[in-house]
C-alpha cells in the first residue's frame, strides 16, 4: 500500500502546521484530486469528504505554535507528516512525501517535488491537511475575532499584519516568525511606557 503525505500551514503567522497521510483505494478512484491550493474552498471540502469516505486509510496530525517556535517550521512540518504516517492503523509499504525534505520514518519513503500534482495520494493528503487547518482557523476566529482568522487563515496578508500591529500577538501566533516578534516587541515597548 502506497501512502501520500503532505502538510498545510508552513507560511501562516499563527495556528498549527497540519499534515495528513492517505492510502487511497485503487478500486475507488476519486476524480479531481490535485494540489489543494489549486482548488476552490468548496471543491476542496467536497473532495475532503470523498477522500475520507473512499480512502482505505487516512490520518491527520499537527504541530502547534509552541512546537513550531521550539523546533522551527521546517522541522515541525516534517514532524507533523511523521505523526500523520504513524497514526495510520497499518504501516504503508511506501510513503510518497511532497517536496524535497524527508520526515524521519520507519518505512520506505521518497520525496517528490510537486508531488501533490503528480501523485493522487499526495494530493489527497494536501487536501485533507488544508481543509483541517482552515477549519481550525475558523474555530480560532471564535476565540480571537479581532484577528479575523476566518478570512485570512493567519497568512501574512496586509489586513492580518495591520491587526497584528494593532492588537499584538495572540496566544496562537508563532512568536519565532519575524512579523509576530516585531509586533510583540512593539507592544512591550508601548506597555513599558
Amino acid at each position: 500500500m502506497i501512502c501520500g503525505t503532505d502538510e498545510a500551514g508552513c507560511g501562516p503567522l499563527a495556528g498549527p502546521v497540519v499534515a495528513a497521510a492517505v492510502i487511497l483505494n485503487p478500486d475507488r478512484p476519486i476524480d479531481g484530486i490535485t494540489d489543494s491550493k489549486k482548488l476552490t474552498v468548496g471543491h476542496r471540502e467536497e473532495l475532503s469528504a470523498l477522500i475520507k469516505e473512499h480512502a482505505l486509510y487516512w490520518a491527520i496530525a499537527q504541530c502547534d505554535p509552541a512546537e513550531i517556535d521550539e523546533i522551527n517550521i521546517q522541522q515541525a512540518a516534517l514532524l507533523a507528516m511523521r505523526r500523520a504516517v504513524e497514526a495510520l492503523p497499518v504501516p504503508p509499504a511506501m510513503v510518497l512525501v511532497d517536496g524535497n525534505r524527508m520526515p524521519k520514518l520507519t518505512v520506505p519513503a521518497r520525496t517528490i517535488i510537486g508531488g501533490d500534482c503528480l501523485e493522487a495520494c499526495i494530493g489527497a493528503a494536501s487536501i485533507l491537511a488544508k481543509v483541517e487547518r482552515d477549519r481550525q482557523m475558523v474555530e480560532w476566529h471564535e476565540h480571537y475575532p479581532q484577528y479575523d482568522f476566518a478570512r485570512h487563515k493567519a497568512y501574512a496578508t496586509q489586513a492580518h499584519l495591520a491587526l497584528l500591529e494593532q492588537y499584538g500577538p495572540s496566544p496562537i501566533h508563532r512568536m519565532s516568525f519575524s512579523p509576530v516578534a516585531r509586533a510583540a516587541e512593539r507592544m512591550m515597548k508601548i506597555k513599558a511606557g
